[in-house]
């Protein structure tokens, strides 16, 4: 096992450090290591008043990047050094647009319009536009329902798109494997993946062996359901047998079949709904989205 970078004793050293040296009441402070695998800074700073990031040196966009997400009027709070000791630093993400991390060490951001929850099923104008067409906000919802996403769980994703970009931010501790077959639909991913700031996604453009050699063994798949389906899910439930499934189709007699598949391997309590969801248009007439139906099934004990 690689060493880490910043190690219990240093982390708790910086914390006494900020706590010595700033005014901020460091109750209720998010610790992030962000030199750890696939960790999320920017959603982490959106969502916490007070977040403590432990960074590598050599990241020469942090700062940028952070503005560019709206956090430009958070307060940061840092040293020079790789230690923490000596004068303390202070000064708003906009203000630092064109420096970097010149040292691996611990900095403390304070966002004051901090959002204490993450909404699931955000508004399509929030993600990239690009080549996906993005299933609707409250069928996504319901999907993310399903789903039942824990925190430190890997997840692929295939063809799902801005499932796979909400199941990113809720799994912060975790993975999320995006699969996307088409270039473009890869290229417009990436896009979201730099617009809501996420490192804990891997884009691969199939599933099989070469394709997932790197990548950690889900324990939850979403999936489209298509002509490669059954062979995805042949791979992936070698890889974990106890897999979690959740199916999302527009073709009845695709959603009718998909109870006797998934017991084959093992799922005999299947749940099968369908979504309705009609919004007003602009001529004051109800029109109705496509209605899917989502399949979702596990192997019990």
């Amino acid at each position: 096992m690689t060493e880490p970078l910043f190690t219990n004793d240093m982390i708790i050293s910086w914390l006494q450090y900020f706590a010595k040296n700033t005014p901020v009441d460091l109750e209720q402070v998010k610790m992030i290591d962000v030199t750890r695998k696939n960790k999320n800074l920017i959603p982490t700073v959106e969502s916490h008043r007070t977040t403590l990031a432990f960074m590598q040196a050599g990241d020469p966009e942090v700062f940028y990047q952070m503005w560019k997400a709206g956090l430009g009027d958070c307060e940061v709070w840092y040293n020079e050094g790789a230690k923490p000791e000596g004068e303390i630093c202070h000064d708003t993400v906009s203000n630092m647009i064109n420096r970097g991390i010149n040292a691996s060490a611990g900095m403390l951001v304070v966002n004051a319009n901090a959002r204490n929850t993450y909404k699931i099923g955000m508004d399509n104008l929030n993600f990239r536009k690009g080549s996906v067409r993005y299933v609707g906000s409250e069928i996504r919802a319901v999907i993310l329902n399903k789903m039942a996403v824990g925190q430190h769980e890997d997840v692929c994703v295939i063809s799902g798109a801005s499932i796979a970009i909400e199941t990113a931010l809720i799994a912060s501790d975790g993975t999320v494997i995006a699969v996307e077959y088409s270039q473009s639909d890869r290229a417009t991913m990436e896009e979201n993946m730099e617009h809501f700031g996420l490192r804990n996604v891997m884009v691969i453009d199939h599933v099989d062996e070469a394709a997932m050699k790197d990548c950690p063994a889900p324990s939850l798949t979403f999936l489209v359901a298509s002509a490669t389906m059954e062979q995805e899910l042949d791979y992936l439930m070698k890889l974990n047998p106890k897999m979690r499934v959740v199916i999302y189709t527009l073709d009845f007699q695709v959603a009718a079949s998909l109870p006797r598949l998934l017991e084959k391997y093992g799922m005999r309590e299947t749940e099968l709904i369908q979504i309705s969801v009609s919004k007003l248009n602009s001529k004051n007439a109800m029109e109705q989205q496509p209605a899917p139906w989502i399949v979702s099934g596990r192997v019990e004990g």
